[in-house]
């Protein structure tokens, strides 16, 4: 990166990308782990409800399909892996919400449309926060300052505030409205990942910021989007 000193230090700062075999890692081990082990089987497992089956299986069905593209070939394409990874951690937010729902509906037997509602509200607001900081953290160059091993960056009180107020909100609901230590337990630890997963839905913007600017990608990283044959030719 120190040789491309003419590019602009916030554009060379957004564009520190993965490898085409990272990107592959990456699926195999988040798809496995967070989204069809902590997200999808709690979904399917006893007590099994239709309600939230359907609304979790349907986009991770989806999802896996579009993966394929990222395991048989990611050095192909490597430029839609960003839009692929954010939507990846939206549709992934979303299944830990179904989770949270259930356990609330289904294992503590709460009823009537509160729980739900606050949870949507909780969710949008989780994702729409992770948009606004990372648009700051790029714009104020602190992903510059973080790849110079500046020591002196402490992490943001807005950030950590909104985090830990995410799981909060979600613990007094969960203790507010029911009884059952197990619940309370299982949606604190499923509103900790939505933060982690929520986090992944700004290489959405990473994507679109990719395309705008395609040619300096192509400066930093020329083979960029090759299919692995090519690459090797040159």
């Amino acid at each position: 990166m120190k040789k491309h000193k003419c590019i602009e230090p916030i554009i060379l700062s957004y564009l520190n990308l993965q490898t085409p075999k990272e990107n592959r890692r990456n699926i195999i081990t988040f798809f496995i782990i967070f989204l069809d082990i902590i997200g999808l089987l709690p979904i399917l497992g006893e007590p099994f409800s239709y309600a939230f089956v359907w609304p979790a299986v349907l986009p991770v069905a989806l999802l896996h399909i579009w993966a394929i593209l990222y395991v048989v070939a990611p050095f192909q394409f490597e430029k839609s892996y960003y839009l692929f990874f954010g939507i990846y951690g939206i549709v992934n937010t979303y299944v830990y919400f179904l989770v949270i729902q259930k356990f609330l509906y289904v294992h503590a037997g709460l009823s009537g449309r509160v729980p739900f509602i606050l949870g949507v509200l909780f969710l949008l607001g989780l994702l729409v926060f992770f948009q606004l900081f990372n648009h700051r953290m790029l714009y104020s160059g602190t992903y510059t300052r973080l790849q110079r091993n500046d020591h002196k960056f402490k992490l943001s009180p807005i950030l950590t505030a909104s985090s830990i107020g995410y799981v909060i909100a979600h613990i007094l609901l969960s203790t507010f409205m029911t009884e059952s230590l197990f619940v309370i337990i299982i949606i604190t630890g499923v509103s900790i990942l939505s933060i982690l997963t929520a986090f992944f839905s700004i290489s959405v913007h990473r994507y679109y910021f990719i395309l705008k600017h395609e040619e300096t990608v192509k400066k930093v990283y020329p083979q960029f989007g090759l299919p692995k044959k090519a690459r090797k030719q040159r």
